[in-house]
Formats: C-alpha cells, structure tokens, sequence
C-alpha cells in the first residue's frame, strides 16, 4: 500500500487484495464431477452457510450478457418443479454489475461468469461512482468468477448436450469455529460522498437494532474502524496536509467536497472519526457498548454535513444525550494539533494492514466478519444471514432463526414440503440454512410426519358437558375437557396436542375444582394421543370425586400418590 500526491489530492494505492472463495461442486456428467474454486463477486446476496443447486445454460446469443436477454427473446425463469439455472456469461465488454443485473432480469437463480484469460481468480466489484449503476442495490442473485479452463470445459460440455448439475457451496465461505462471532465494520463519518455515504447510513439505521440483540445477549463482539493514511514528509507542511490531516501530518482524510476552499476539511473527518472510536471505547469500559450503535446513527441525523452541524458541539450534545461521560471522550481523543502519535489511530492504521487471512483494507465499505471479508450487497438480511452462517451449527441465536433473513424457497411450489392448501398450513419453514420441512404447530395443535409427504393434527375428541376422559392407557395419555362449555379436548400434561397446554399447576386445581363440585357422573372416553417413549409426560384423568395421576418415564409406568403430587403443588405455590 502506497500513497501519491495527484490534483492536489492524497491517493490510496491499492498494492494488494484478498480473494474471497467458494466452492462449485459439479455433479454431473461424469467427466466434470468434482470440486471447483470460485470467487465470490462484491455484489447480490451470497447465500453464506447455505448450498444452491441447478443446472448450467450457456445462451447461444448475448454471451457476455451486456444486453437485455428480452431483446434476444431468451429467458431462463424456471418452470414449477424445475432446476434453477446457473447462468454462465463470457466476461469482458461491460461492467460485472451489467451481466448479473441481465441475468436476474432473464430469471436466472445465479450467473456464472468465465473469465477470458488464464489468470487467478480475482473479486468481480463495483465500478466507480461514475459507473453505477441505480440497479446495483437491486440485484439479489449470487455471483462467482471461474477460471477460463473451467468455463471452457463447461462450455464444451454444453456443446455437447450434456446437462450439467452443479451445487454451489457457501457453507465454508465464512469460518464458524464456535458459538461467538467477531465482526468488524470499514466505515467513515463524512456524510457527503455520494451513494456510497448514503447506503452506509441507511445500513446502519436498519442494522442497528440486531446488531444491538446481538452485542447484549453476549453472541457477537463489533468493532468499528476507521481508514485513515499519513500525509508524506515532504508534503506535510502543504495547505493541502494542513487542511486533510491532525497530528502533524500522521493521520489524514480526503476533502469532503474534493474542494480545499469551502465546507468542511478532511481533518474535521478525522476527528469525527476519532470520536466514534472513542465512544465505542468509552461505552465498552462502561459495560454498555451497543451505545456506541445508537450514537453513530443518532450522529448521522442530527449533525449532518449539508446543515452545518458536523461540529463537536452536536456531536457532544448526542453524547449527552446517551448518559456517555464527554469528558472521558474528549481525553481519548487528545489534541489533534500535538506533534505526536494517537494511540487509537495508530492502532486503526495498522490494522489496515492484512493479516492471515484477511487482506489488506483499501476501500470503503468493508466488512470482515470472523478475520474473512464479507462480499456481497451491504443489506440488513444478507449481513445477518453472514453472521449467524459464522455461528458454529445449532449455536445460532434465535434472531438467527427470524423471517428477517429467511431465504424464501417456500414461495417456489411450497419448497417441495407436506401443505393442507385449504387450511393454509404448510410443514416448509424458511431459514437462513435454506427450507427445512417439518410438521408445524397450529394454535397449538401438533401435526406429526415426516413433513415431506404428509403431517396428520391430533384429532379432537367431543366432550359432554363437565366430562373428561376416564383413564389413561401404557404410553397413552387421553384427553380431558379444560373448561366446562368447550366442545373440544385438551391435551393434558405438557404433551403437544389439541387447544392450550394444561400444566401441572392447573391440573391439580381442575380435580380440585371437580372434586369440590362433586362430580359424579363418569365421562367419556376420547381419542387418546401416543407418546415417544423418551419423552416425560405428566398423564391425569379425572373421574368420580377425584383423580388419577400417572407419570411416564421412558417404558416404565407408575403410579403417584396424590398426596405427594400435592405436596409438590404446595412447594411450587411456595
């Protein structure tokens, strides 16, 4: 990483970046079938902790995809019960964004693009301002980069009339050692540099409240960061260092306007940015570092660039605001006008610097989750979706588990699950690992299957007034009538079955209550509801002025006398 003076401007020179993967796993024919490397593009929404299947198409007409597939009259939407195409375009004669905006539009689920030069893989990103597109936020289909002899293959394949079935693999794109993840966050508080600005603002906003779930409950651990670069020797005493950088030259930024003589210098970002850190350091000493969240969203609205208000009166006004110790904040950020080194922008700098696995930090917006580079689209539901991928499997939180970042495979025929159309209930369930099928609970009510091809409710049994079930039965537990005028049974116990759960405590004053009323007349039997012989279950009938309770554990059946089971009841009531 190097730096120039050109225009009057500091430039970053980009001297080396990491190459995020995947893999491309081809099933068929038999000559492909093996594992492939891929480069996951900078853009759309990567399915991390997730795998896509579907077949590759090669068009026979706008191969580089900088075209309208509808001007060729070419469309690859899939049919009910079809395999998604991959869609595999030449590179080369217009930006990376063009192709995957064309291939979404023709309905492909993916694009795969083949590179036209024997190279090594490298990250297929976003143009400049200059060329982006308004489209660019709204591509949502994956995307990856193959090496020419790989698409070349795959190309003759094709040529050939074979199908090709691949499996795309993000499952290991994004290390998952353990039930924590670290995260990391490129960003800057200048507010007025375009799209770019705009879009990290509008993140922020919406990822703000996960982020903070996350950093309470203790799942995930955030820090923010800030690129900042030195201004060279011999420039150092230049209006141009003076006006960029704090600290004699040590740490700078670019004007925000691109324009020396008006609005505010690249040194008032520096500082700003400095503040944000500090805050965040302060808020974590404190115990309470999600603060540090609602400050930089709250800095954004209220002291905004374009009114003038970008000034350490606002912000120490929002510091306030959030019971944040100002003073502490001020004495983290030092004196900026000091011929000396800040320790927390030094600490910044370096850590531009990559590391192992994680390259070195040139641009903004970056995102590095678990020391790996996040790509794809700065969205509230794809980041989510990359951070509980980065959760050791069956560790994720429960926001892991959220429509927020559901993959909506269930809106294509029903993700191939169990539905009743006419009871609108289906057994497909959207996570961010992909569909599952599994029989659902309906207003508590537990349907049993295997979720694929059927799911069965417990059928409700019919109950006489101030009737219930007489006994229960080895493995079995029978219904009993919750209240005097409902027309339907109850599943006793903690046992899934139809209407609300009875728990032990409401158990004992149901045959209280009967017993008090003195009931006598015997009750009718029921459809009875099986149980696992792993589950525990706490089984109870009530019949002439009182009750039997019965316990199931595993094969064995007791029977509990009724005085301890009122002891019990006693304790609990404390």
């Amino acid at each position: 990483m190097g730096f120039r003076s050109a225009g009057g401007m500091l430039q970053l020179l980009v001297w080396a970046v990491l190459v995020e993967k995947n893999s491309l796993k081809v099933t068929a024919p038999d000559d492909l079938k093996g594992t492939y490397e891929c480069a996951i593009g900078n853009f759309g929404v990567p399915q991390y902790g997730s795998t896509m299947v579907g077949f590759v198409a090669y068009p026979k007409a706008n191969k580089k995809a900088c075209k309208s597939f509808d001007d060729f009259d070419i469309s690859y939407k899939a049919k009910p019960g079809a395999f998604p195409t991959f869609l595999l375009v030449d590179r080369g004669d217009c930006y990376f964004i063009k192709k995957a905006w064309n291939a979404q539009n023709a309905g492909a689920a993916a694009i795969l693009v083949a590179d036209d030069k024997d190279e090594p893989l490298i990250t297929m990103d976003t143009p400049e301002e200059s060329g982006r597109a308004n489209y660019l936020e709204n591509i949502t289909i994956p995307s990856a980069l193959i090496t020419k002899s790989f698409g070349d293959r795959l190309k003759k394949a094709i040529d050939n009339g074979d199908m090709i079935n691949v499996n795309l693999d993000w499952r290991e794109a994004l290390p998952h050692p353990d039930e924590h993840v670290e995260y990391e966050f490129w960003t800057n508080s200048n507010d007025e540099c375009g799209p770019k600005c705009d879009n990290q603002i509008d993140f922020v906003k919406c990822f703000k409240g996960v982020a903070q779930v996350l950093e309470k409950k203790g799942c995930t651990q955030f820090t923010p960061h800030y690129i900042t670069w030195y201004c060279p020797e011999a420039f150092i005493l230049s209006k141009q260092c003076k006006s960029q950088c704090i600290n004699h030259g040590r740490y700078c930024a670019p004007d925000p306007e691109h324009d020396f003589s008006k609005g505010y210098d690249g040194k008032d970002v520096v500082v700003q940015n400095l503040r944000q850190v500090c805050v965040f350091k302060v808020a974590k000493e404190h115990k309470k570092p999600w603060l540090g969240w609602d400050y930089v969203t709250d800095f954004a609205i209220r002291c905004p660039m374009k009114e003038k208000k970008y000034t350490k009166e606002c912000a120490d006004g929002v510091i306030k605001s959030f019971g944040l110790d100002h003073k502490a904040i001020d004495k983290c950020i030092g004196d900026p006008d000091a011929d000396e080194e800040n320790p927390l922008l030094k600490a910044e700098r370096d850590a531009q610097i990559g590391k192992d696995s994680c390259g070195d930090v040139t641009i903004l917006l970056t995102l590095v989750i678990n020391n790996r580079q996040y790509r794809g689209k700065l969205d509230k539901g794809a980041v989510l979706k990359a951070l509980c991928a980065s959760f050791r499997e069956t560790t994720e939180p429960v926001v892991c588990l959220s429509e927020d970042i559901q993959t909506n495979e269930c809106l294509e025929n029903n993700g191939g699950c169990w539905q009743d159309k006419a009871a609108n209930i289906t057994a497909c369930k959207d996570t961010f690992r992909g569909r599952v099928c599994e029989c659902p609970v309906v207003k508590g009510v537990k349907f049993i299957g295997d979720g694929y091809t059927h799911c069965e409710g417990m059928r409700q049994g019919r109950c006489s007034r101030q009737r219930c079930c007489r006994c229960w039965r080895p493995r079995h537990c029978c219904s009993c009538c919750r209240h005097r005028t409902s027309a339907s049974c109850t599943a006793v116990g903690s046992y899934s079955g139809v209407g609300s759960l009875l728990s032990g405590m409401e158990l004992m004053e149901e045959a209280e209550r009967l017993e008090e009323e003195g009931e006598e007349e015997e009750g009718e039997e029921v459809e009875s509801m099986e149980l696992e012989p792993e589950e525990e279950e706490i089984a109870m009938a009530t019949g002439r002025l009182g009750a039997l309770y019965c316990w199931l554990r595993e094969e064995s059946e007791f029977v509990v006398k009724r005085e301890s089971i009122q002891d019990e009841v006693k304790k609990a009531r404390g």
